[in-house]
């Protein structure tokens, strides 16, 4: 059999069954990533952010939004969040995660949470009507809550999530960037933000302890932080030696598996239940 006759059924603009193949998967995600979004099948995760010299008490948590297959397992966000990044989905997404994220608030009065959110969200009128409903809702939710913008998102439209980020801080709301050093912050807009919060990117943070050149990175990017006021969150600590390095180092609060894995299922929630039946 030839090879031409072989790659007969591939369609064009696809150069070999693979490259044919794995489109095909990648489409088949995003349908799944459609559905569940129009069904609205997503649900928060909470991982802890805790103060790096004093580790038994969470300073906040990231909810970190998880969508779901028709069979209700988590859709790996790697598989799709940069293709619907720049899509209307994207947006969606940004919005289900600030109802979700309100909501968590509203029933819980002593948490303070950070929701993930795009820059391309910053004028979408359903996220902000739905932002303005919880700010109506519960007056003390702008001081508990934290809006992340990823590096990258944030150099899109930069004079855009300035006057997005005053207006706001006027209303309590903080803002953290996110995987910073991952990206491409001008150091002249950096001047501009005005962020709350300097997230440095899990690439430096993994190995610290051990990892001469982590240990320089991530004491420049500290350093950023503390010169401009920022409270410095270390991203994707895992071992106790790191937490320990990052805590001399200076570092304000640490995040990552060391300190638990995402949770759809909180610590507040068992207390609310033992509350409940006691």
């Amino acid at each position: 059999m030839g090879q031409k006759h072989k790659w007969a059924d591939i369609p064009a603009g696809f150069d070999t069954p693979l490259s044919y193949a794995v489109s095909a998967r990648d489409r088949s995600v995003l349908d799944m990533v459609n559905q569940a979004v129009h069904h609205k099948q997503v649900l928060l995760a909470y991982q802890a952010v805790v103060p790096a010299r004093q580790q038994d008490r969470p300073a906040f948590y990231e909810g970190l939004i998880r969508v779901l297959d028709a069979t209700g397992r988590v859709i790996p966000a790697k598989d799709f969040i940069t293709q619907i990044e720049v899509t209307e989905t994207g947006r969606i997404i940004d919005c289900l995660a600030l109802e979700k994220g309100l909501r968590t608030l509203i029933n819980y009065p002593d948490l303070r949470l950070a929701i993930n959110m795009s820059a391309r969200s910053i004028g979408y009128s359903r996220w902000i009507r739905t932002l303005k409903k919880g700010l109506s809702d519960d007056p003390t939710i702008g001081e508990r809550l934290i809006l992340e913008i990823t590096e990258s998102s944030a150099m899109l439209v930069p004079e855009l999530v300035t006057g997005f980020m005053k207006e706001l801080q006027a209303k309590g709301i903080s803002f953290a960037l996110d995987d910073f050093g991952a990206g491409y912050t001008s150091f002249r807009f950096l001047k501009e933000f005005y962020f709350d919060i300097l997230k440095i990117d899990g690439q430096f943070v993994r190995g610290i302890a051990t990892d001469p050149d982590n240990q320089v990175l991530t004491a420049a990017l500290a350093s950023i932080g503390q010169q401009f006021d920022m409270v410095t969150v270390a991203e994707s600590v895992e071992k106790p030696e790191d937490a320990a390095y990052l805590a001399a180092l200076g570092i304000d609060c640490l995040q990552g598996y060391y300190f638990g894995a995402p949770t759809v299922r909180p610590p507040w929630i068992d207390s609310a239940l033992d509350r409940a039946t006691a």
